[in-house]
């Protein structure tokens, strides 16, 4: 008998680890597909949250923000275009960064129609295979009806404020708990695993809270 567990993967669309975590996660999932039953759920945290909606050069982003070198940075984006070979998820070329709020109301209303899993691999896709900006409406409304959601009801969301407080509110949930990084994997709301780790990390940590092991 599979034990069930509730898994609230709180994370960015502009998270390039979170792409990374996510596809770990799941390949984990995979391994202990017959030990337990997991129920996923997107939880919604923003990197950049004052980033305008044309966003910034990429570059000048991380520099001012983390104070990289181009050399940093180019070994940083080896790491992860390797860490996402791994786990088969292929990083393009991205010369910007962008505002990811509409992106997020976008996952929300995407969740109560059963598409939220399908959605955030769509939008990490968009962004981080392709470079296409996750705060641009059309982007928003292709990926939505490439997983089968309805592109009119998507396009009059995205239009108006709809679940701009329910997801200004579940943000706040995370940071008042004390997630200030992402991607953060809160098993059954008591076990927190952090950063975009390899699925064999994953696969271990879910199986020792299924056993009711300490962490």
């Amino acid at each position: 008998m599979t034990k069930p567990m509730k898994i609230d993967f709180v994370s960015d669309i502009s998270c390039p680890w979170c792409a990374i975590g996510l596809h770990a996660l799941e390949r984990a999932l995979t391994e202990v597909a017959g030990e337990i039953s997991a129920e996923l759920h997107f939880q919604p945290f923003e990197l950049n949250p004052q980033m305008p909606p044309e966003g910034q050069d990429i570059d000048e982003h991380i520099a001012q923000k983390y104070g990289s070198t181009p050399e940093q940075m180019a070994q940083s984006r080896e790491t992860i275009r390797r860490r996402g070979e791994e786990v088969g998820f292929v990083f393009g070329q991205r010369s910007r960064i962008y505002n990811t709020f509409d992106a997020h109301r976008l996952l929300h209303w995407a969740e109560q129609q059963g598409r939220q899993r399908e959605l955030q691999h769509a939008l990490f896709e968009a962004y981080f295979t392709r470079g296409a900006s996750p705060g641009d409406h059309g982007v928003l409304l292709a990926a939505a009806e490439a997983v089968g959601l309805d592109r009119d009801r998507a396009a009059a969301m995205l239009a108006s404020n709809e679940y701009a407080q329910e997801v200004r509110e579940r943000e706040r949930f995370y940071l008042d708990a004390g997630i200030h990084s992402v991607p953060s994997v809160i098993i059954n709301d008591r076990h927190l695993i952090q950063g975009g780790q390899p699925a064999q990390v994953f696969a271990q940590a879910l199986r020792q809270i299924a056993a009711g092991s300490p962490q």
